[in-house]
């Protein structure tokens, strides 16, 4: 559990300096409407400096980059899916809203285990010379195939102490009992000593799914990987079952259901080759 001490932007230190770190934590979801359904469960990710991919590779004989292992880093499950380099990618996001080229990129996600993973979120955070996080982009996948990226530069008024305040308009089908007409509010503490991402999925009447990430960082190492898979078996293969069975579980709560809009349904996800999002405004 996250300290409240962690919570602040100023106690939270610098991002990590090393290529690869594991964040143990949780996950939660809280739906307020139309009915109410909460779960929580315990997960691990890791943060992976995009420019030294081999050197993190080299942690430990438990983890590869682009090969099998029991845990694993692909390219191609994220940005292009084609195993084209990240960096570039990321780049050309920011680029396209006034970011310049960052020195440091930074990317939240699950590992593979035993060669599957899956994850419904990735963020990129991208740093400039000073060490100053000046824009994030929010990698969403759903399980029907699609993949979304929202970049949202760092705007003037977003960051404080309780760390970076965006707003998004919803753009990418993600949930069956989840409208399209909805914005998003992210809330996110930068990585640190910890890490916090919040999300809170709003219509025109409010509130309806908070969703949040919290972890704290370890060195990423032999023992800690060990450690992390024996408290969370079956990581990926946790976090897609339990997609379908709170979605199962929701459904017998009779919450309205929300058909894939068509051209989704043919393309197999939406800008699947346009991933470029609007700005978000400040919340």
């Amino acid at each position: 559990m996250i300290s409240s001490r962690n919570n602040r932007l100023r106690d939270n230190g610098p991002a990590p300096e090393s290529a690869v770190s594991l964040y143990p934590g949780s996950v939660m979801h809280h739906r307020m409407k139309p009915k109410t359904h909460r779960f929580d469960y315990r997960v691990f990710s890791m943060l992976l400096d995009l420019d030294r991919l081999k050197e993190a590779s080299r942690s430990s004989w438990l983890f590869s980059v682009d090969k099998f292992n029991l845990l694993s880093f692909h390219h191609k499950d994220h940005g292009p899916r084609d195993g084209s380099c990240l960096r570039q990618h990321v780049e050309m996001l920011l680029a396209d809203k006034g970011v310049a080229a960052p020195k440091r990129i930074l990317l939240l996600a699950y590992p593979r285990l035993l060669g599957y993973g899956f994850n419904p979120l990735s963020v990129y955070y991208a740093y400039d010379e000073d060490e100053m996080l000046t824009g994030v982009v929010y990698e969403v996948r759903n399980t029907f195939g699609g993949l979304h990226t929202y970049a949202l530069p760092v705007e003037p008024g977003q960051m404080s102490d309780a760390g970076v305040r965006q707003t998004q308009r919803k753009e990418f089908y993600v949930s069956p009992f989840l409208s399209m007409q909805q914005h998003y509010c992210f809330r996110m503490l930068p990585p640190g000593d910890s890490v916090r991402v919040r999300i809170l999925e709003k219509d025109a009447k409010g509130p309806i799914l908070s969703a949040t990430f919290s972890g704290e960082r370890k060195k990423f190492s032999t023992g800690s990987i060990l450690g992390e898979c024996l408290r969370v078996p079956f990581l990926t293969f946790k976090i897609m079952a339990a997609i379908h069975w709170e979605a199962f579980k929701i459904w017998r709560k009779r919450v309205p259901f929300h058909p894939r809009p068509a051209q989704d349904a043919l393309d197999g996800g939406p800008d699947r080759h346009n991933r470029h999002a609007s700005l978000a405004s400040n919340e």
